[in-house]
């Protein structure tokens, strides 16, 4: 995890500190007051005593230092004391992808935060095995993987489009970003680093790939980078992995020139 900013620089940020996510608004001196399920955990859990310090964060102000004081017995209240990280933009990277069924979407969805993207769009194409989406669950996933790795921006969790509907939508001055088993192998920094300052979109296809029209038709879609992953067949959350971590790299060779 990349060391953050502080606003309070003569106090090193706490890597070992734990995170909490909340919907309270967050500012000097705010009391939050926690719902039972964050409640529980700060009381059972991890037992955080009274006088004992959090960090907060609720994806619109910043992440804060809290203190926990002294409530009712089922009550986790706590206070917001300094405000250690300013407030960071979602990425403008979309992470779309062909869902998978339970614990690999889980795993899926985690990587996707971890890795930088802005939103998660669930995408229904002719060969996607999983026919739900629980979006609640991939919610919950998110705000842990965010909890965990220091995450300030939360992605946003899409409801599931079929591919001709999400084809349509995609903004045209956004680069696609079509991850294709069948493309002929290459360097694939070189282009990424030409179009990583702009609006993304990276596509993951299902598990049989994709259909042999839905690669026309993403292939003759103006601003999409067909990209090869390598050569060999890798699983789609493998590929999800490789894929957000090439366009990551991609921005730290533009950055360093």
């Amino acid at each position: 995890m990349a060391r953050p900013d502080t606003d309070t620089p003569d106090q090193p940020y706490d890597f070992r500190a734990q995170r909490l996510f909340v919907e309270a608004p967050l500012g000097a001196d705010e009391i939050v007051r926690l719902d039972r399920e964050r409640a529980h955990y700060v009381a059972d859990v991890i037992r955080l005593p009274v006088g004992g310090h959090i960090h907060l964060f609720n994806g619109r102000d910043g992440e804060w230092r809290a203190v926990r004081e002294a409530g009712g017995k089922r009550e986790a209240v706590l206070r917001c004391e300094a405000r250690l990280r300013a407030q960071s933009p979602l990425p403008d990277l979309d992470y779309c992808f062909a869902p998978l069924k339970h614990a690999r979407l889980d795993y899926m969805v985690q990587k996707a935060v971890e890795m930088g993207a802005g939103r998660l769009q669930p995408v229904m194409t002719q060969h996607t095995q999983a026919t739900r989406v629980n979006t609640e669950r991939m919610h919950a996933n998110v705000i842990e993987a965010a909890e965990q790795c220091g995450i300030l921006a939360p992605p946003v969790v899409l409801e599931p489009l079929n591919f001709t509907r999400w084809l349509a939508g995609l903004e045209a001055g956004r680069t696609l970003i079509f991850c294709d088993e069948a493309a002929p192998l290459a360097d694939p920094l070189a282009p990424l680093r030409a179009v990583v300052d702009g609006p993304l979109a990276v596509l993951i296809g299902p598990e049989g790939g994709f259909d042999h029209a839905e690669r026309r038709q993403l292939q003759a879609r103006p601003g999409t980078l067909v990209l090869s992953l390598g050569p060999r067949i890798l699983r789609a959350d493998t590929a999800a992995v490789a894929a957000l971590a090439l366009i990551e790299a991609a921005r730290q060779a533009r950055a360093a020139g």
